[in-house]
């Protein structure tokens, strides 16, 4: 498995640039202010995002890649992709989203795309099955990887996925409601809402 080019490339090429991504697009919401812009709410968005891409992202990680796990990575890009409409939907109201932002939102949206399909291109005939086409039956069920990722790669990755994507943004979250008094949308944002 790890002799295989487009596993390394999930490894350390589409793994590492979304996580770069994602701490960049932190770094432009803490420069437009977020707290007293879109506040806790967009944070809660960012944090919905970051489930939606990280819950495939553990499954590729430590299970065996079948057609379950695909259709769900199938279904959680869609509705990751629906969220991120949502998101930027909100944003714009209150907030003004800078051109570099746009292009970090544009690598944040085609990294999971990217990992997508070299997860299908590597499992294609669960792929196939999936769809009722093929040699293979569809294996719907979860079962550890028999050959593990190296515990070295995983806590490195999962110690990165700490520091510098769920704390920057629960940080970022917390930030939002101390700015408002506890609630999740600022005055600002309230007020070009209501119009």
């Amino acid at each position: 498995m790890l002799n295989d080019p487009m596993v390394l490339i999930l490894m350390y090429f589409v793994l590492p640039v979304w996580l770069i991504a994602g701490f960049a697009d932190w770094l432009c919401h803490r420069a437009t202010h977020i707290e007293s812009t879109t506040g806790a709410k967009e944070s809660l968005i960012h944090l919905l995002m970051f489930a939606e891409v990280g819950i495939p992202l553990l499954a590729a990680m430590f299970l065996e890649v079948n057609s379950l796990i695909i259709a769900m990575m199938i279904i959680l890009f869609l509705v990751h992709e629906a969220t991120a409409i949502w998101d930027v939907r909100y944003a714009t109201t209150a907030r003004t989203v800078s051109p570099i932002e746009q292009h970090v939102h544009s690598f944040l949206e085609m990294i999971p795309l990217m990992g997508l399909v070299s997860v299908v291109s590597l499992h294609w005939g669960q792929f196939l099955a999936l769809f009722g086409f093929g040699p293979e039956k569809a294996r719907i069920g979860l079962a550890w990887k028999e050959q593990q990722l190296p515990v070295a790669y995983i806590a490195t990755v999962m110690t990165v996925i700490l520091l510098f994507e769920l704390l920057p943004y629960a940080e970022e979250f917390f930030r939002g409601l101390r700015a408002n008094s506890g609630r999740l949308v600022p005055p600002k944002a309230r007020r070009k809402q209501s119009r």
